[in-house]
């Protein structure tokens, strides 16, 4: 049986291209600083005289997160090694006391939903507009926040994400100003923005635009190693020592030396860097965007705020699923794509993509919608939209109560009515389809059988095509 390792060093070797995180595709930073496959055991060290300590950083771990906050236009950022995950609970656990009510976009990641549940908030869901054309789940309106906080004047923090996975952008600024005047914090999910400010095609980061917590996933779209991710925080609204307190007790004692270099590394090249290398990324990008604009039948879809370092590709007006064009990519073309929806798949692309690789992923797609075939009936209207329930219990009420009524599993299409004590969400990209505590609806329902039905992986579900739910509140 080979390691894990023996598998790495051979997809490495495989001549399959990646479009996917993490966003250094396997070559390091610049060109000559990839170094070999080898693992790394000579630099991974402990807290040893001399290399500081990430839980009371003063001497080179202090700095390198200084560096960090210049470049990301932060007053205060640390690192991460936990992934944004960290960052998220931390944030959401430091600026609210349990039972508080927090304002939250619907399409936030799983980890935003495990804040919820640990400091047992009342969450207020914020519904992003949806797409139907490009089946998109587009941004977070400003109205939408401004109207929220009149409605419910007990919230007191406000969580949403942009860039989003498919790469859809809110505005920031004006829903800042409109949380920032009921004198609440505003949390950024800006995990998949880590890019963003180092060129002018893509937008500048949320640190600029009013947020008080930012979090970037410095692995997902920029060249630092997996699991790496910082988390910012400006201006005088939060109690920066109790998020500190969170950070302490959910990242690790013992941090990774060679984590944390990668992320130093990552913010001394763009600090000294940016130009040398976002410059022909950007180029080659916008070539690609270009190119792919002339397809007959596939689509390269965009929404009005977009960043557009994210290949949305969608066959809706095809034969194909996006499961069956993300299929084909990678068997026929040896590309792998970072994620397929309904009827798209999505190529994330990096400042350390090559001229190569957007030719390679350019021609494919150009030869796949050469020859596939027109569109077909019987797709899924509306697929991809969060469907909207009844909040019935908080996430934590639904999961004590679970513990101590005990619950039922009904099949999918006998499920609509109750209240899920479960998850139910697609990963990729995480966002849950359906929240403990919330009542089940038809649509739910639909949209779960579609799914299955086309080989998509449902998780978050003890039992496949089963849903445990409160057997006394079905309405």
């Amino acid at each position: 049986m080979s390691t894990l390792y023996d598998k790495l060093k051979s997809y490495s070797a495989s001549g399959c291209y990646g479009f996917h995180m993490p966003g250094h595709k396997r070559r390091g930073l610049r060109a000559g600083t990839a170094g070999d496959m080898s693992l790394p055991y000579r630099i991974d060290i402990t807290e040893i005289e001399g290399f500081d300590d990430l839980h009371h950083a003063r001497g080179i771990l202090k700095d390198a997160q200084e560096r960090a906050a210049a470049v990301c236009h932060a007053d205060e950022t640390h690192f991460l090694v936990n992934g944004s995950t960290a960052g998220i609970l931390s944030a959401v656990c430091g600026v609210t006391e349990k039972g508080d009510t927090v304002l939250v976009a619907r399409n936030c990641h799983k980890s935003v939903y495990h804040a919820i549940y640990l400091n047992e908030l009342n969450p207020v869901y914020l519904y992003p507009d949806f797409d139907s054309d490009a089946s998109l789940n587009t941004e977070i309106r400003p109205q939408d926040v401004i109207d929220a906080l009149e409605r419910y004047p007990k919230i007191r923090a406000v969580v949403i994400v942009s860039p989003t996975y498919d790469g859809v952008v809110s505005d920031v600024a004006a829903i800042a100003d409109a949380v920032h005047a009921k004198g609440l914090p505003l949390i950024v999910d800006e995990a998949h923005g880590a890019h963003f400010g180092f060129h002018d095609v893509f937008p500048e980061n949320s640190n600029t635009k009013g947020a008080d917590i930012v979090i970037h996933s410095v692995h997902k779209t920029l060249p630092s190693l997996t699991q790496t991710a910082l988390l910012h925080m400006n201006g005088g609204r939060i109690d920066r020592e109790r998020v500190k307190q969170y950070l302490d007790m959910l990242q690790t004692s013992s941090p990774s030396y060679v984590l944390m270099a990668g992320i130093d590394l990552c913010m001394e090249e763009l600090q000294h860097h940016a130009g040398e290398m976002f410059a022909p990324y950007a180029e080659e990008l916008l070539k690609a965007r270009e190119r792919l604009s002339e397809f007959n039948c596939l689509e390269l879809i965009r929404t009005e705020c977009y960043d557009i370092s994210k290949l949305i590709i969608s066959a809706r007006r095809t034969a194909a699923t996006g499961q069956e064009l993300y299929r084909r990519l990678l068997y026929e073309y040896h590309l792998q794509m970072e994620m397929a929806a309904g009827s798209y798949v999505l190529a994330m692309t990096s400042v350390s993509d090559t001229k190569e690789g957007f030719e390679r992923l350019t021609n494919a797609l150009l030869r796949i919608d050469n020859k596939i075939e027109g569109r077909k009936e019987g797709g899924c209207a509306g697929c991809g939209r969060l469907p909207s329930a009844e909040t019935v219990y908080n996430i934590a009420g639904a999961q004590r109560l679970a513990r101590t009524e005990g619950t039922v599993s009904v099949p999918w299409n006998c499920a609509a009515g109750y209240v899920s004590s479960e998850y139910a969400y697609l990963y990729p990209p995480g966002s849950p389809l359906l929240v403990p505590g919330e009542r089940i609806t038809e649509e739910t329902v639909r949209l779960l059988c579609w799914y299955q039905d086309r080989d998509f992986s449902v998780e978050g579900l003890k039992k496949e095509r089963y849903i445990e739910v409160f057997i006394n509140e079905k309405r």
